[in-house]
């Protein structure tokens, strides 16, 4: 099969597109990670800023909350209603309460005690003293931040307080496990400031708050503030929330609903890094329903301790869109040089192949028997000096053509008389090798046959008739009646295979008749019944009708048919499937009988063997019986040929002409 041409225009192609397909596909990778990694970059910086600027509204409320109270504390009058009735009491904090929108509004004695609770007047005289930003300012300082008012002490700020800050807790993907179903402890932001009379003396203190819990108004302003209200999709870019622990109590991220995702919970690896470690997060990350870039920052109580996380976050899919089309608008680029690229390549590749087409279809006219061929190639390098050589080549063949074609003319005559002789020759010596060796064989068989037979014959005579007397005179049943058996039979088959010998030895005249096959196989199969148990074994016959007769000896051919029939169920064992057919061999006038087995087959390295005299596999046979048939189908004129694999089976095909040629 002749191998695929490759032209070297397309050689010289693709030597020059691969090196520009190289770089292009580096540049595309490096602007790929590039644009991406910038892209990524900005979204990071641009989520950090946000966090900062969301901290700072965030710090710019507890501002507002510490003002209400310093200012509050600090007037003239404070001081004067401070240790008054209830009712100046609350004509002062209500109205404030009211006006700068505090969820939480108290006055506390020098102790800490409760004087007054405007969200709840019916609960005071409590002790407040263990929260940092009353402490602190009941010795003189102005304290505010975050603070974590527990479920028992929410009961004290009212039912509308303790409403607010109750927030079912649902169930979240990969956040830590809990068994609590729903949280009504409440953040605030808390501001503390002291109250002194005339004398400058600490009389009191007065207390202020926002509870967190369920008011979105401070993630509204953060998102207002820092997104502006950019949108993508119909969706906001940004979103901001407010966490207690791991637990969104006030945000803008939505659900697949459409309602505030408050309630669902921070993952556990965000958790740990921002609440555990006190760290901030810059990552991308799947929030509640989408991904987005984000960023988490711990807040921390008035006393420092983590207690809750502020987050902002963009949409992830403005971003991925902008890499998107940087990426396709790069690619077009790059694919638009790559096509300009290859054009390029094409048309020099064309210039270049040009003088080797040429040189190549002189090489072609001359292969082809044109003689006095001339290339003319006008470039001045390497390819014009080729052109040259080929035609000094070319010059040079057509010189010694002439003579070369007169002395293959005297040549060709002295070979081909020469190989008709040795044809001739070598055809006789094969034949006449193949009959010396099979005469040696069987002359040696003869003489070993002839002195087997005299040797062993007689007393082999003796040994038979002490065996029948001994038969005679040890009773069935005795002791010793099996070993005088055993010894009968033994001679029987001693016999058996000094007679095989014989055969083999002496090549009787055959009793020339009509055989026919279908019939003699029939014949067969019916007396190997009852010599050998078949009943594992199944039998396929596959006979062509209408087969003409074969002149041959009968029994013989008998034999031969018996022979192989019976080593293929031996080869069979138990069970297999015995296949016989009969049919025309091919065009000729000849009939093929053909005995296959699905037994256990013939090594590779036995089946040059399997003709030869006294080779055998089987434990107790003689190596007689193939050789013999093979011997009887040769002197018919026929051949007996095998296919075998060892563990498949095997096949003998027995091909005998409808006449012999020669008889003797």
């Amino acid at each position: 099969m002749p191998q695929k041409r490759f032209p070297i225009k397309r050689k010289l192609t693709i030597a020059i597109v691969i090196p520009i397909a190289i770089a292009i596909l580096i540049c595309w990778l490096a602007g790929v990670f590039i644009l991406n990694t910038k892209i990524v970059r900005q979204a990071q910086e641009k989520v950090r800023n946000d966090l900062n600027a969301a901290r700072e509204v965030y710090l710019h409320e507890v501002g507002h909350v510490r003002d209400v109270v310093r200012f509050t504390a600090s007037a003239p009058y404070t001081a004067a209603v401070l240790h008054g009735d209830r009712k100046a009491l609350a004509g002062m904090l209500v109205p404030l309460r009211q006006t700068e929108q505090l969820d939480l509004f108290m006055a506390l004695d020098a102790q800490g005690n409760v004087l007054y609770r405007v969200n709840n007047p019916g609960a005071a005289g409590d002790d407040t003293s263990r929260n940092p930003a009353i402490a602190r300012a009941l010795k003189g300082e102005i304290a505010a931040g975050t603070w974590v008012v527990p479920a028992e002490a929410m009961a004290t700020e009212g039912k509308q307080l303790v409403g607010q800050a109750a927030i079912p807790i649902l169930p979240t993907p990969h956040a830590r496990p809990t068994t609590e179903t729903m949280e009504r402890a409440g953040m605030m932001l808390i501001a503390a400031a002291p109250v002194r009379d005339g004398a400058g003396r600490i009389i009191g203190a007065l207390c202020g708050g926002i509870l967190l819990n369920n008011n979105n108004s401070l993630v509204d302003k953060i998102k207002s503030i820092v997104y502006e209200g950019v949108k993508a999709d119909g969706k906001d870019v940004g979103s901001a929330t407010i966490f207690l622990g791991d637990l969104r109590i006030a945000t803008n991220v939505l659900t697949s609903t459409g309602s505030r995702a408050i309630g669902t919970r921070l993952s556990e690896e965000v958790y740990n890094r921002v609440i555990i470690h006190k760290e901030k997060w810059l990552d991308r990350a799947f929030v509640v329903n989408d991904w987005y870039v984000t960023a988490y920052e711990p807040i921390l109580s008035v006393d420092g301790v983590p207690v809750g996380a502020l987050y902002v976050g963009m949409l992830e899919k403005p971003f991925t869109a902008i890499k998107f089309r940087l990426g396709l608008l790069f690619s077009g680029i790059l694919l638009v040089g790559a096509i300009i690229g290859i054009a390029v390549a094409g048309f020099l590749a064309t210039r270049l192949a040009r003088p080797v087409r040429e040189l190549e279809n002189a090489a072609r006219r001359v292969a082809a028997g044109e003689r006095d061929v001339q290339c003319r190639v006008s470039s001045r390098d390497e390819l014009a000096d080729l052109a040259e050589e080929f035609n000094q080549m070319n010059r040079a063949l057509m010189q010694r053509e002439s003579h070369i074609t007169e002395l293959n003319r005297g040549l060709e005559d002295k070979v081909r008389e020469r190989t008709a002789e040795l044809e001739d020759k070598n055809r006789l010596l094969v034949k006449t090798r193949e009959e010396l060796l099979r005469k040696e064989k069987l002359a040696a068989i003869g003489e070993l046959a002839a002195g087997v037979a005299h040797e062993i014959n007689n007393p082999l005579a003796i040994i038979r008739g002490n065996a029948e007397l001994l038969q005679m005179s040890v009773p069935k049943g005795a002791d010793n009646r099996d070993e005088v058996d055993t010894i009968y039979q033994q001679v029987g088959r001693i016999e058996r295979i000094i007679g095989n010998l014989l055969r083999f030895a002496r090549r009787e005249k055959k009793q020339l008749g009509q055989v026919d096959s279908n019939r003699l196989l029939e014949e067969i199969l019916a007396q190997i019944v009852h010599q050998v148990p078949l009943s594992g074994i199944r039998i396929m016959k596959e006979y062509e009708a209408g087969l003409p007769v074969v002149e041959g000896d009968s029994d013989q051919i008998r034999q031969v048919l018996t022979n192989l029939v019976l080593n293929a169920i031996q080869a069979m064992g138990q069970e297999g499937m015995l296949t016989i057919k009969t049919r025309m061999d091919g065009a000729e006038d000849r009939v093929a009988i053909i005995i296959a087995d699905t037994g256990a087959g013939i090594k590779a390295e036995d089946l040059p063997q399997i003709f030869n005299p006294f080779f055998t596999t089987k434990a107790n046979g003689t190596g007689l019986g193939l050789s013999v048939s093979y011997g009887i189908v040769h002197d018919h004129g026929g051949t007996i040929e095998v296919e075998s694999e060892a563990g498949k089976g095997s096949s003998f095909k027995v091909s005998l002409p409808l006449k012999i040629s020669c008889k003797f």
